[in-house]
């Protein structure tokens, strides 16, 4: 998970992903979905402690929680 840039007034910034997608699979639009954030921390809720971090944070699963990301976020995130 990381954080970019917000599209817009609505949009938390979060990104969510299993962390095995390649390229293709993300270059495809509808592999994608919206969500609200508050649905995603429902099915996970080990997200929440990290939900105030700042643009450009990235974390990955860890077992039941999540640790910083060693490599960032995505260059095109902030």
């Amino acid at each position: 998970m990381y954080r970019g840039v917000p599209d817009n007034n609505l949009d938390s910034g979060w990104r969510f992903m299993g962390g095995d997608e390649d390229e293709a699979y993300m270059d495809e639009p509808s592999n994608h979905a919206i969500y609200d954030v508050n649905t995603i921390a429902n099915y996970s809720p080990a997200i929440i402690p990290f939900l105030d971090a700042p643009i450009g944070s990235a974390f990955f699963r860890d077992g039941e929680t999540y640790v910083p990301d060693p490599l960032g976020a995505p260059d095109d995130s902030a």
